[in-house]
Formats: structure tokens, C-alpha cells, sequence
């Protein structure tokens, strides 16, 4: 009977602690949006979009000749090949 008696007196406690911790939890979402008083103030600029139309300019250096290319694409589907059979052996 003391049990049940302590169990009625803590239940409404215990549910006041936990409607207080939400409560302050859905506060702690607009607290930490706010911005200290020492943080220095950036200008946005509003509706600014990326520069679509703006080329970069023409590159200096030449592009890959074919042959070097080939070259390449071949040294690394040898290195793939290797990969792939060393992880075939760990298996």
C-alpha cells in the first residue's frame, strides 16, 4: 500500500518535469538561431544568383594529344584490371 501511496505522489511530479523539459527543448531551437552580441555583423546580399552566362576564360595550356590519352586510359584500366584480381585472390 506505501508503495502505490508514493507511486500517486510521484506520477504528477514526474509529469510536470517532463512537459517542463519539452517545453524549454522547443525553446532551445530558437536560442541557438540567435547570434551573440560580439559576432560581427555580414552583409547578405539578397536574391543573389550564381553567374549562369559567365564563361571562364580560355585555358593557357594545350589540351591531352591523343596519343598521351591513350596512353593514360591504358594505365589505368591495367591498374583497374590489377585491383580487381587482387580482390578476386582476397576472396
Amino acid at each position: 500500500m506505501l508503495a502505490l501511496w508514493d507511486l500517486q505522489k510521484t506520477l504528477p511530479i514526474c509529469g510536470a518535469l517532463l512537459i517542463a523539459a519539452l517545453a524549454l527543448g522547443g525553446c532551445s531551437s530558437q536560442l541557438a538561431d540567435m547570434t551573440p552580441a560580439d559576432a560581427q555583423a555580414h552583409a547578405r546580399e539578397p536574391g543573389s544568383y550564381l553567374p549562369v552566362h559567365d564563361l571562364p576564360p580560355d585555358r593557357d595550356q594545350a589540351t591531352i594529344p591523343p596519343e598521351q590519352r591513350a596512353k593514360i586510359e591504358a594505365e589505368l584500366a591495367a591498374a583497374r584490371d590489377r585491383q580487381a584480381l587482387a580482390a578476386k585472390d582476397a576472396k
